[in-house]
Parts: C-alpha cells; structure tokens; sequence
C-alpha cells in the first residue's frame, strides 16, 4: 500500500514554509526519533517517515513536482526516480540536510532505513561520534564555522587537522550543513546568521524601512545587499510589506553559474511623536480622501 501521508504534515511545517524552516524541522524529527536515541518500537518507522519527507521537500525540483501531483509522481514502476535516479525512489546522494554517497544497499547494523537515507552524519551532527553502522570506513569530519559573508562570497581558511596547518578553500554559496571535501578528510559548515539578511536557499531576504512619506510619493533609498549598499526606487504608492526583487542580486550558486536573487521587504515607519504642526498636515491630508480617489 502507498504512502500517502502528506509530507508537509510529515515534518509539521505548512506548505509554504522556507527550506530553512523544512531543514530545522527535519533536523529536530531525526534526532527526536533516530533509532539510535529513541528505543520505542515505532521510531525507526517515524524516523524513515521524516526522511522520507525530506527528501522531496528540501529538493525543489521534487518539491514542484509533489506539489503539484502528490505521492503518484514518485510511485514509478521498477523503483526508478522520474528525476533520473536509482535504488530507491530518490537516490543515494542526498539525505536530509547532510550530504553524502552512500546508500543503505549494504549492511546497515541491523535497520532497514528504507533506501533513503544513512544515518551516519546524523550520529557526526547530534552525538559528536562515530554511527554504530560503522563496518563501512568513513572519511574523517571537522567542523568549521564560517561568517554569514564569508559563506557567501567564498573564502581561504587556516586550519588545524591532526596538528598540521592547513589551508582550506571554501567556495562561494555554501551553506550551514555543506560538506567540502579536503583532501583525506571531509570538512562541514556551519554559519553564522547576519541580522542585517534571511537566507532561502540561494535568495537573500533584506528589509528596507521607509516614511510613510517615501511610501506615498516614492523615491531613493540606500539599502545594504551582500555586493554592498545599492540604491533602489521605490514607486509611489508603496505598501507595507511589497517585495521588490532585485534579480541576481543573491548568492553565488555553488559549483555552478548564475546567482539567486535579493528581495527587499518594504516596512513602512509609522511616526509616534508628531508636532501640531505635522497633526495639522495629516488632518488637512485626511479630509482630501472625501474630494478624490487616491485611497
């Protein structure tokens, strides 16, 4: 019988919720149900739910593609991924946030995690060790802690592996979970947030605040992007909250051409303290509503 519960559910996130929100959800469900850690009789069968879930919902190409035809699209004949994949209706590449080339096709300890994914880098992220699935040899991890711009942009690293320095090369785009392989060892990202910018997979959210002024006549306002500032116009007549995209203003994408884009949420300041004289103005302004349209 096919697994029809919906995925959105599956990871307790509505259907419109960023990749960031899809991968802190599936990160808190993996370690609340990981076999390893939780030894109720139905965590191994909620743990491959989560995964499961994750798997289309971090990806967005099979994101469209479940949105727009549910389960059916990947409930192909002979376990073949309509995206072009094997072993499995996803694939070994790719398993939650975490990524890697191993599939669960060997001796996995004893736990069939269903062909999605392997619960190595789970037991590296939550534990800080080894998986008990550990027959298979896997490349040693270190942990790097990057600045939000320094992920962005790329950057040259000294680090210390084994007590020798190294210097390590970090593309520009990665991002908290990449994997980078260096040399005989594996190196993941984490990364620190900026309070100035919200990163969605390759698109970069920034706020803008403007005068109510600014909002009803328009004009030019500075506002700081990962390139630096850049000035952009605002049209009159602006509402709180538009979004005006900024094409290819985003992250570089990550072994690859293009950038995503910026978009810039308006938040229009409403002022607190008026003299008589501003009160003045806004009343004259309101009783112009009654002689036209311009509300």
């Amino acid at each position: 019988m096919a697994d029809t519960k919906d995925y959105y559910q599956t990871l307790g996130v509505s259907k419109n919720a960023t990749a960031d929100e899809i991968k802190r959800a599936y990160r808190k469900l993996a370690l609340q149900y990981h076999p390893d850690r939780n030894k109720s009789k139905n965590a191994e069968a909620k743990f491959k739910e989560v995964t499961k879930a994750y798997e289309v919902l971090s990806n967005a190409q099979k994101r469209q593609t479940y949105d727009q035809f549910g389960h059916a699209a990947f409930e192909q004949a002979g376990g073949q991924d309509p995206f072009g994949g094997a072993g499995g209706p996803f694939g070994g590449a790719q398993g939650g946030p975490f990524s890697y080339t191993y599939t669960t096709g060997g001796d996995a300890g004893g736990f069939d995690f269903g062909g999605f994914t392997d619960p190595f880098e789970i037991f590296e992220q939550f534990f800080g060790g080894a998986s008990p699935f550990g027959r298979r040899q896997r490349r040693p991890a270190y942990s790097l802690t990057l600045d939000f711009t320094e992920a962005v942009h790329g950057v040259t690293k000294k680090v210390t592996i084994d007590g020798e320095s190294q210097t390590i090369k970090i593309p520009a785009g990665v991002d908290e979970g990449s994997r980078i392989r260096f040399g005989d060892y594996d190196v993941i990202i984490s990364v620190n947030p900026d309070s100035r910018f919200q990163r969605e997979g390759f698109d970069i959210i920034g706020t803008a605040e403007i005068s109510f002024a600014q909002a009803a006549l328009g004009g030019e306002v500075s506002i700081p992007t990962i390139g630096g500032d850049l000035k952009i116009r605002i049209p009159s007549g602006t509402q709180p909250g538009t979004a005006i995209r900024l094409r290819g203003k985003g992250v570089p994408h990550l072994h690859g051409f293009g950038r995503g884009d910026h978009y810039v949420r308006i938040k229009v300041i409403i002022p607190k303290n008026l003299t008589n004289r501003q009160k003045e103005l806004l009343r004259e302004l309101e009783g112009e509503k009654n002689k036209s349209t311009w509300f």
